[in-house]
């Protein structure tokens, strides 16, 4: 393959990473909490079962499927299940706009799950490490980007569209717009390199097994650190807009624009951290980017002063930015890219949970305590076991 048909081909690998992450988490997984709010009022639920959706549909999905996903794509490669996982979380989302009772909700959750397993992170992760070596950080900066510009839209979007038509009809026409914008880039896309050049796999630690990774301690180290950091993120995440409209007695439109702001700075955090993940150990920048989450949660202690509740959304943004994306760089690092499909697979699984049970555990002490202080004190807790968790990984694997 020329250069030039080279930097083409990754381009729109790149590209197909960036719409992909805009729809199923942008719209999909940063969308929904939009909606909560109107859950409680409009159902009676408490915020414990409105974020229990997530809890619900990874607890069935993520053992039962994610390491099934990652040798599916091992074995046949990652488009077919990304296009599969785009039009499950696009039916997720229109099937939440028509949903009248609970087992409808949970129901339409588990393909929410599905949709984010099998066309979320996992395959893009993938495809992103085939085809890129040393620029591999600005490749995953770049397309996690589509995380931040679709966050950062659909509080906006969602508002508008609840104003116009109802939150239920926002939910239909936010799935119709997933699916139409994912759907084509993943169709087109190619998997891999062609086999008469493998530049993007020459650094490929392609000795490594999966069952000897299975039986070292970095392994268990990245799957503790980032499960709890994620869980610390999620839960936070998940809970601003409760946080916001019920508690801080935000309007729609002052919420809105704080979660824009959280998903915007996302978009410094994924380009700086990916920028510095090509530069320093990536541990390093793990450890940077955990420390973050840590430290940024305390400051919704202090929302109701002023200006306090912008300067959260700045650096916790910075710091979710970059939570998700150096994941995998750091599995790439130490695990090599011929076994990441099931290695991202088990993380991926385990990191779901703490995704799913974070929220529920914020969202469960505030309805019993009727205090969010619990609850973050919970998360705080969790990002800074998963910070420990990271400072005692290796620089690099052992077969590098």
């Amino acid at each position: 393959m020329s250069q030039e048909k080279l930097n083409r081909e990754q381009l729109k690998v790149a590209a197909t990473g960036f719409f992909s992450l805009f729809s199923l988490i942008g719209i999909m997984f940063y969308g929904l909490p939009f909606f909560y709010d109107f859950w409680v009022k409009d159902f009676g639920w408490t915020r414990a079962t409105v974020t229990s959706g997530i809890a619900m549909g990874k607890i069935i999905v993520g053992p039962v499927f994610g390491f099934a996903a990652g040798w599916i794509i091992d074995r046949f490669g990652p488009k077919r299940l990304m296009l599969s996982g785009i039009i499950m979380g696009g039916i997720a989302l229109i099937g939440l706009g028509t949903m009248t009772s609970l087992w409808q909700f949970y129901l339409f959750y588990f393909f929410n799950a599905l949709g984010y397993m099998c066309g979320g992170p996992l395959p893009n992760q993938v495809l992103i490490t085939r085809w890129f070596n040393k620029s591999r950080g600005r490749a995953m900066g770049i397309a996690y980007l589509g995380v931040g510009v679709g966050g950062m839209l659909v509080p906006q979007i969602a508002r508008w569209l609840n104003m116009e038509f109802g939150w239920h009809q926002a939910l239909v026409l936010l799935g119709v717009i997933m699916i139409s914008i994912a759907f084509p880039f993943a169709w087109f896309v190619r998997e891999n390199p062609d086999n008469a050049d493998q530049t993007p796999l020459k650094t490929d630690h392609s000795s490594v097994s999966i069952s000897h990774i299975l039986k070292s301690w970095p392994f268990y180290l990245l799957v503790i650190g980032s499960m709890c950091s994620i869980g610390a993120v999620s839960g936070t995440s998940q809970n601003l807009k409760l946080f916001f409209s019920l508690d801080l007695n935000y309007t729609q439109a002052e919420a809105a624009n704080v979660m824009s702001i959280v998903l915007g700075s996302s978009i410094i955090g994924r380009l700086f951290m990916g920028w510095l993940a090509d530069r320093v150990p990536k541990k390093y920048v793990m450890i940077l980017i955990y420390a973050l989450v840590a430290a940024a949660i305390p400051l919704l202690y202090a929302a109701s002063t002023p200006g306090v509740i912008y300067v959260f959304a700045f650096f916790f943004g910075v710091a979710l930015g970059g939570d998700y994306m150096i994941i995998p760089l750091m599995a790439a690092e130490l695990f090599g890219v011929r076994v990441m499909g099931r290695v991202m697979g088990l993380v991926i699984t385990a990191d779901g949970l703490g995704e799913a049970f974070g929220p529920m555990l914020a969202a469960w002490l505030r309805d019993t305590t009727k205090s969010y202080a619990n609850g973050f004190a919970a998360l705080i807790i969790l990002a800074v076991i998963g910070t420990i968790a990271i400072a005692f990984l290796p620089k690099k694997g052992q077969h590098a």
